[in-house]
């Protein structure tokens, strides 16, 4: 059984979050996303990531040898050129890994996560009661202010093992308020610069704070999408916490539209609230013409909608391409995927917040989160439980517009290598990542992360 939600009066994250129905059946096979901006694109990461002895334009080829792409019973080669599956029979010299005949599996893509705030690898933190959004933010600062590591070293810790994991690609939410200035952005970019040859990264300039309710927040936004730093602009329940729909959805999408960036927009907001903000998000996405380039992450507004009203909503985003992320921590807090999809509607599963102020939990581990969407959702059938993988690995990657890691020809050589027996078996067991390959290239090894 699916473990009970918190109590009505327990304040945390759940309860914080709680509100969105449960999944029945997720489905994978989404819709194509329009391509984002994103600083760090595989062929920038494959072009770093060139061995030692490659010149000119020779290709770069690898055999990964006696694999089991998705756990079928007989294994295979596969052939990788210039960092993508190639149909093609190896080309001579190519060098060999041996895959001693694991199963090979898409990389995961982790649609909504926020690594400055983390205080992974770092010293214990003890949380204090939180009695709303204002009294976590307040400790987000006094963390933020206590931390002896850099944003910079701290975000590349969790996003480094996040790549251990295999993790090929993140949406990284980064706070930006007075109280820190840009020094979110600016370490998540530095981290993202580290990783740039095995790791895929869109940054988001997050207003944790508020757009409207703190003051000077407003021009380090336009001052981050003006440094071209970052790939989305941010915002936090329009009317909920910040108590300004209008204001804060036109200044957030009008620097959106001034600098070529998407949006991405937290939404706790439940009931009328939330989907007043939702209608809000529709307009101007309609109005400024940025169909694929705008996200809702959490939506905890949805669920309490008739199949009807969800109906109707849901087609509203398919025509306007707004995609949505879910971080699946309970059966009240996944978004209703199957259905969503009906209507084209592009859905990211996330690990949000990794041992931050809000939370001593999280690990960045999209393995694990998609063992957690089948258990939240009490799924059994081996159909299921691959589809909830599915959601992990293609269902990230359409929200940020990249291809799918698929291992049809032409696709981008990110996987991972475990030992198993199949994939919905892997899902229940969480094994460990043996290898993990970035754009043809071995970037970790038996856990550990390579350089």
């Amino acid at each position: 059984m699916p473990p009970s939600s918190p109590a009505p009066h327990a304040l945390s994250r759940r309860t914080m979050l709680a509100g969105a129905a449960a999944l029945a059946g997720a489905t994978a096979a989404m819709a194509a996303a329009p391509a984002q901006a994103n600083a760090n694109a595989g062929a920038q990461a494959q072009a770093a990531n060139a061995p030692a002895g490659s010149a000119g334009n020779r290709a770069r080829a690898v055999v990964f040898r006696d694999v089991r792409p998705f756990g079928a019973a007989k294994s295979t080669d596969l052939v990788v050129v210039d960092g993508r599956i190639s149909e093609g029979p190896a080309p001579r010299g190519a060098k060999v890994v041996d895959g001693g005949g694991r199963i090979a599996l898409p990389s995961l893509v982790d649609a909504h996560i926020h690594p400055d705030k983390t205080t992974w690898g770092g010293s214990w933190v003890s949380r204090r009661p939180a009695s709303g959004i204002a009294d976590y933010v307040a400790q987000d600062v006094e963390l933020f202010r206590s931390q002896r590591r850099s944003v910079g070293e701290r975000a590349y810790g969790l996003m480094s093992h996040a790549v251990t994991r295999g993790t090929r690609a993140m949406r990284a939410h980064a706070d930006v308020a007075p109280a820190y200035g840009l020094a979110g952005v600016e370490g998540v970019a530095e981290a993202r610069e580290r990783l740039r040859h095995a790791l895929d990264v869109q940054i988001v300039a997050f207003p944790q704070h508020g757009v409207i309710r703190t003051p000077g927040t407003a021009e380090l936004l336009e001052e981050a999408a003006r440094a071209g730093t970052i790939d989305m602009i941010g915002g936090i329940d329009p009317i909920g916490f910040d108590q300004a729909l209008d204001e804060q959805l036109d200044l957030v999408f009008g620097i959106a539209d001034r600098h070529g960036v998407g949006v991405d927009i937290h939404l706790h907001d439940r009931g009328e609230k939330g989907i007043k903000a939702m209608r809000g998000i529709i307009d101007r996405t309609r109005a400024l013409s940025l169909a694929g380039k705008v996200t809702v992450s959490h939506v905890f507004c949805l669920p309490g909608l008739t199949d009807v009203e969800l109906g109707s909503l849901a087609a509203d985003l398919g025509d306007q391409d707004i995609a949505l992320t879910t971080v699946a921590p309970s059966d009240s807090l996944v978004l209703p995927i199957a259905r969503l999809r009906e209507h084209g509607v592009r859905v990211g599963l996330g690990s949000d917040g990794v041992r931050d102020s809000w939370s001593p939990f999280g690990n960045a581990d999209m393995l694990h989160r998609a063992h957690l969407l089948g258990w939240v959702t009490d799924v059994r059938l081996d159909e299921e439980l691959t589809d909830c993988y599915r959601v992990a690995a293609h269902g990230g990657a359409d929200v940020m517009g990249l291809a799918h890691a698929d291992f049809e020809p032409g696709a981008p050589a990110d996987f991972v290598l475990v030992r198993g027996e199949c994939l919905p078996q892997v899902v229940v067991d969480m094994p460990r990542r043996d290898m993990v390959v970035h754009g043809g290239v071995v970037v970790a090894r038996e856990g550990e992360f390579l350089d």
